[in-house]
């Protein structure tokens, strides 16, 4: 796959000074807009998730005209209810020397130095209050036997900063979020649109407009006009099969905004979570996380011989590497998910992993049991252990876990400046569908932070600057025209190969290639064969897919189709940046880059950058944007 490069790019909207002080200075420095223009501008949110929900009750509740799309039944089934172990805010309510400069470290250091100061600064002044707001909610996070507000430990980080509701944060969070949802929907400010997916972004004289859906039960396609467009549509781990996502995450939206112009930065980031349940058979149609909390008690080993086959509890102490704890002393067990990714790789290479294929290693709560009792452990992450029952058929407080890293996150998603403004006017990208504040590797915990961070406290008020200038008058009927052809093409295409394949057969076949060649380790030569294959493989897609039913109806193999047909064109991006990058850092690791321990070896004289991707009809076309490091020294990342 060919690619040129083109002109640096600069995020314009990041203030100068102290860093302190800059999301204070944007937030005076950008344009208000008066409650009587507010009801005078229409806003469309996409995605009902923690970042879409809260960023369209808090705009419908500063008095914007607010239309809500969602792909699921009900905002509440958005994926960010599966979101289990907690999230970040630098409270320091545990005395433990946590404060707002320790978070935006320890995100900076463990996003492998790849993330922008400016962004990952605010992230953290903001956790604070997202923390009251979801109090105030109702939220129930779990409380200390005084009533104050409980933390836990998550990997990366040497202090208790995790806020969370036993092995169900997401779900309370998302919960929070859906009632003030639902209370401006009631009020009239925001209108909610179920079971419709968006399938293009109009762009009209250089602004996003408004968007292209399809009514999931009817099959109609519908035309929605806006004066600024927001998207918080998730990750694209699918691209992979196999993840923690729910089946119906996506990359579509996206995707069809880069078409339309907007940068995609960093799509090789992708992150690999240590804590989930193996895979058990060619069957399995996606994977299980084991919340990253279970690490805070949780021992992980391995046999110290290889092939060893006896139960767990007949392997004796002194013949168990606890291989966290040996190589990373000072993290131990609470290392961040990339590092112990490698690390459960590393001891299954060798032939000491456990479970059917040896694709394994053990989560051990003997220890914590004894120490503190099985009424503790229950109260804790009751829960989690059971579902590991009732997916493994095994009893955790008896046996040990087992886990194998799986594909969780993705760091990468389309570019955006200080203001979570695109490359094209009006549309906005928050939460895991934008690429701003983790870097290479994201920290446990602080994808609800992001996302909730973005949407109940930034967004609304950079959006503001942006539509001071608004409204924008009418849409040019061309336009909006041209996206509605373009979106009635494709489904008629996909409609008239009727070929012998199913959609998922082939997303299947995708995704193994993408773990095999682009997965937890990256070489030139996998990523050479990835890009020889997923062309051949698309093209076969294209001439032999088997979409069944029509368009006029509720299809839900029409929508996996159009969704895997994206997935192709994704993934043959992925694989290019991570070509071009020759590099190891965070979820990014070529084997060709590591230092003599096996760790990641990052090149920062000619990496440290964020790789932003255009759309070019003649290939893609890749952007540099530098990052300077004035508050944290770039240094060679040690848990040790």
């Amino acid at each position: 796959m060919k690619y040129t490069e083109g002109p640096e790019i600069q995020d314009t909207k990041a203030p100068e000074g102290p860093i302190e002080e800059r999301w204070e200075k944007r937030k005076f420095g950008a344009k208000l807009v008066n409650p009587a223009n507010k009801r005078k501008l229409n806003v469309i949110v996409v995605g009902t998730g923690l970042a879409g929900g809260s960023a369209a009750a808090t705009l419908g509740e500063l008095g914007y005209n607010v239309t809500s799309f969602c792909y699921q039944d009900s905002p509440r089934r958005a994926h960010s209810i599966a979101a289990q172990g907690g999230i970040n805010a630098a409270k320091n309510y545990r005395g433990d020397g946590d404060s707002i400069y320790r978070l935006f470290y320890d995100t900076v250091k463990g996003g492998d130095f790849r993330a922008r100061e400016s962004n990952v600064y605010r992230l953290a002044q903001v956790s604070v209050n997202i923390i009251d707001q979801a109090v105030a909610q109702g939220v129930p996070f779990a409380r200390e036997y005084g009533g104050l507000l409980d933390t836990r430990s998550f990997g990366g980080a040497q202090v208790s900063r995790t806020f969370y509701a036993r092995g169900q944060t997401g779900q309370q969070l998302l919960l929070g979020a859906y009632q003030a949802l639902e209370r401006q929907i009631a009020a009239g400010t925001v209108t909610m649109h179920t079971r419709h997916e968006m399938l293009d972004v109009i762009v009209a004289d250089g602004r996003a407009r408004g968007v292209i859906v399809r009514d999931m039960v009817t099959g109609e396609i519908e035309r929605h006009l806006a004066d600024a467009v927001v998207l918080a549509t998730g990750g694209y781990g699918n691209v992979f099969f196999l993840s923690t996502n729910a089946k119906g995450c996506n990359t579509t939206a996206i995707w069809r905004a880069h078409e339309r112009g907007a940068y995609f930065a960093n799509p090789c980031y992708t992150q690999i979570h240590p804590t989930c349940i193996p895979v058990s058979g060619e069957y399995q149609s996606k994977l299980t996380l084991m919340s990253e909390s279970l690490r805070n008690d949780g021992r992980v080993w391995v046999p110290l011989r290889k092939n060893d086959d006896r139960a767990p509890g007949d392997i004796p102490e002194e013949e168990r590497d606890y291989y966290l704890e040996r190589i990373y002393p000072a993290f131990g067990n609470l290392v961040p998910r990339d590092i112990a990714s490698r690390a459960a790789k590393n001891v299954c290479d060798e032939g000491r992993g456990v479970g059917p294929g040896g694709l394994g290693v053990y989560l051990d709560f003997r220890d914590a049991i004894n120490r503190l009792g099985r009424a503790a452990v229950e109260k804790k992450y009751g829960n989690l252990f059971e579902m590991y029952e009732r997916i493994t058929g095994e009893n955790p407080y008896d046996v040990p876990m087992r886990i194998y890293p799986a594909v969780h996150y993705t760091m990468g998603g389309l570019w955006v400046d200080y203001d979570l403004q695109s490359t094209i006017p009006g549309l906005f990208v928050i939460g895991e569908a934008n690429f701003s504040d983790h870097g290479a590797n994201r920290l446990g915990a602080s994808a609800l932070m992001q996302g909730l961070a973005d949407g109940y406290f930034v967004l609304p008020t950079t959006i503001g600057d942006y539509l001071a200038a608004g409204p924008f008058g009418d849409v040019d009927e061309e336009a909006v025209a041209q996206a509605e052809i373009k979106v009635r093409d494709r489904i008629d295409r996909l409609m008239a190969v009727n070929g012998t394949r199913t959609p998922d057969s082939f997303h299947r076949e995708l995704g193994k290639l993408m773990w095999d060649y682009c997965g937890m380790e990256r070489t030139e030569e996998s990523l050479r064969k990835a890009l020889e294959r997923i062309p051949e493989l698309r093209e076969e897609f294209w001439n032999n897919v088997k979409v069944t039913g029509t368009a006029e109806e509720l299809n839900q193999v029409l929508e996996k189709a159009g969704r895997v047909a994206d997935f192709f064109d994704l993934a043959e991006l992925m694989c290019l940046d991570a070509l071009v990058r020759t590099e190891s850092c965070g979820g990014h690791f070529r084997a060709e880059s590591q230092d003599a321990d096996g760790e990641a070896l990052r090149d920062d004289e000619n990496f440290a950058h964020v790789s932003a991707w255009e759309f070019g009809q003649d290939g893609p076309v890749l952007h540099k944007e530098p990052l300077e490091y004035e508050y944290v020294k770039m240094t060679q990342r040690s848990y040790k």
